[in-house]
């Protein structure tokens, strides 16, 4: 019982803490110095040595410009705990009053520590980081490497370069550290990512591509052709990464993992040649099986998802002689389940699909190809309106993958089925719990659609155009183009003016697009961006324009403006790197 009641008090004790460590946080943020340092200053004497209440105690003195307060505080504090770091504290408060002198008088004591001890570096450059004193914690580090070469200090470096504005200095060093501790080779790019995406031009790609290219050619070590892959790839140069991993794959043939993933990316981002280019190269250098499926059926993916129905005898022959070569098995699983899924939504023989996949699900299969024919079960029951049998399947895939992207992809299914529906509290309510999902891809769309939903109930609570909209998604779900498209038209008509507009405009464009009518596909997008300005779907409306003439159209000339649209005035927008990109390359300027 005495256990039990200490726990408790202390359990107390340290809820009132957190709470007092919150109001005191408040008060600074809110620019309450005198409230906020009385807090601080009870926080400090429950927890003496609390390194970050003497932080801000001394930092309250200093907006206050109490700077004797200040003083007297810090020196108290390195009396107490003679932390060297404590003397930086001492010369920031002095140039704080313009003292430089005196300032620099206490950090060269600081550097000094360093002098006769190098692991004193720690705590002194990262104070010295703290007060964004870069030049004085670059000296920290290198006078740490004089005393002990055998530190490493090339990452913390290399961030310090990079703040400064000195790239080269930034990529040299950061390139140092990725081959010689491979380990930090993840946040070393996405550091290196970041500058490339906030660059405002392309020097510092171009010193990037570089020193990556010197040092391929001068060590000839396949780490830096797969450095090169990286580079190409966020550059979304898909066919210029496949020459790197080519390279690599020549001399080093054991996998053709990152080739295929490579191919994906190509699909992902509408680059055909490249994914044409990439995964016919694997089709023709294996005779692994799985690889073999695999890649056929990344290219048929991407030639279905482009078909015209006139397309529709060939893809169902290439099909067919594909499971004729390689059988129906667990290892040509891929290929049944598009097959089912063509013959389903593209064919419109949902029962034969449904045997198919009945059929497979009899196969000797794994737990998560089981998963992946429910699925598909599921969008099939779903593509003939058997709502109640499609959440089975959702629903069975959901509860028994858990936090797997397949059983997250089934929660964002399970949504989209009460849209369709009609049920958009309960729609709302799953999506609401899927834009926080760890999958980028399903957040993004659980996002666009809870949007969508929020958007026009708070227009129209009775929801009649929603419902509508509801109904013509549900028909582009299942390949019924023309019927969507006239639904569409229909919901122009009667809400001229109303917030569902813009959407609908979008929506009937991207079927133009998939029917072949790019001409009718831009006037959509064109009537957003001319009448349209401010609504949310203003930057997919220019992104989209762009690249039916720069991919569709070959007319550089009118992409390229829409694309400096999306440069100049969306640069929060998730289309706003692929924009920047292109533009560029459009222009020239990427002599890669």
């Amino acid at each position: 019982m005495k256990k039990l009641l200490l726990l408790l008090v202390l359990f107390i004790a340290f809820g009132a803490a957190a709470q007092n460590e919150q109001l005191a946080n408040n008060y600074f943020d809110r620019g309450e110095f005198e409230k906020a340092l009385i807090s601080y200053q009870e926080l400090l004497k429950g927890n003496m040595g609390n390194f970050n209440y003497f932080q801000r105690i001394v930092e309250c003195y200093q907006q206050l410009q109490q700077f004797d307060k200040a003083e007297k505080t810090i020196q108290d504090q390195y009396d107490k705990y003679k932390q060297n770091s404590t003397l930086i504290e001492l010369g920031y408060n002095y140039q704080l009053q313009k003292n430089l002198e005196k300032a620099n008088k206490y950090y060269n004591q600081a550097i000094d520590k360093i002098k006769k001890n190098a692991q004193e570096v720690y705590g002194i450059a990262y104070i010295f980081e703290r007060k964004s004193l870069t030049d004085l914690a670059l000296l920290a580090y290198k006078t740490a490497l004089e005393k002990d070469p055998k530190l490493s200090f090339n990452f913390q470096m290399g961030v310090l370069y990079g703040q400064q504005g000195n790239t080269d200095l930034m990529i040299e060093t950061f390139l140092d550290e990725s081959v010689k501790n491979p380990q930090n080779l993840p946040i070393i790019q996405n550091q290196l990512s970041r500058f490339m995406t906030e660059d405002g031009n392309t020097t510092f790609n171009d010193a990037l591509k570089k020193a990556l290219l010197l040092r391929a050619q001068k060590t000839q070590d396949l780490f830096w052709n797969d450095f090169l892959s990286w580079y190409f790839v966020q550059l979304k140069e898909y066919g210029k990464a496949f020459i790197q991993q080519k390279a690599i794959y020549k001399r080093n043939p054991e996998s053709f993992a990152d080739i295929i993933n490579l191919g994906q990316m190509a699909i992902s981002d509408n680059d055909q040649d490249s994914a044409q280019e990439i995964l016919s190269f694997v089709l023709e250098n294996t005779n692994d099986l799985e690889i073999l499926v695999q890649s056929h059926s990344y290219l048929l993916e991407m030639k279905i998802d482009h078909a015209l129905e006139k397309d529709y005898p060939a893809l169902t022959a290439e099909l067919d002689g594909l499971l004729e070569k390689y059988g129906v098995s667990p290892y040509t699983l891929p290929l049944l389940e598009q097959q089912a899924t063509f013959t389903a939504f593209h064919l419109n023989n949902p029962e034969k699909a449904k045997v198919i996949l009945k059929s497979a699900m009899d196969m000797p299969i794994n737990r998560h190809q089981l998963a992946e024919v429910k699925m598909t079960l599921g969008d099939i029951f779903l593509y003939e309106e058997k709502f109640n049998q499609a959440l089975i399947y959702y629903s069975q895939v959901d509860e028994d993958m858990g936090a797997d992207p397949i059983g997250q992809e089934a929660s964002l299914k399970t949504a989209k089925t009460s849209y369709f529906k009609g049920d958009f509290d309960w729609a709302s309510h799953q999506l609401k719990v899927l834009k926080s999902a760890p999958t980028q891809l399903i957040a993004n769309d659980a996002l666009d659609l809870f949007l969508l939903i929020s958007d026009n109930t708070v227009e129209d609570s009775t929801q009649v155009a929603l419902k509508k909209f509801a109904r013509a998604d549900f028909l582009l779900y299942q390949n019924k183009k023309s019927e969507a498209l006239g639904q569409f038209q229909a919901i122009l008509k009667e809400n001229k003016g109303d917030e569902i507009v813009p959407v609908t405009l979008l929506r009937m464009g991207k079927i133009y697009e998939k029917m072949g009518d790019f001409t009718q596909a831009l006037a959509q997008y064109n009537e957003i961006i001319t009448k349209y300005k401010e609504c949310i779907y203003i930057d997919e409306a220019l992104y989209y324009s762009a690249e039916v003439y720069n991919a569709q159209l070959k007319d550089s000339e009118k992409a390229k403006p829409l694309y400096e649209e999306m440069i100049f005035h969306h640069e929060d927008s998730i289309y706003f790197v692929d924009s920047r990109n292109k533009y560029r390359k459009l222009r020239g300027d990427t002599n890669l």
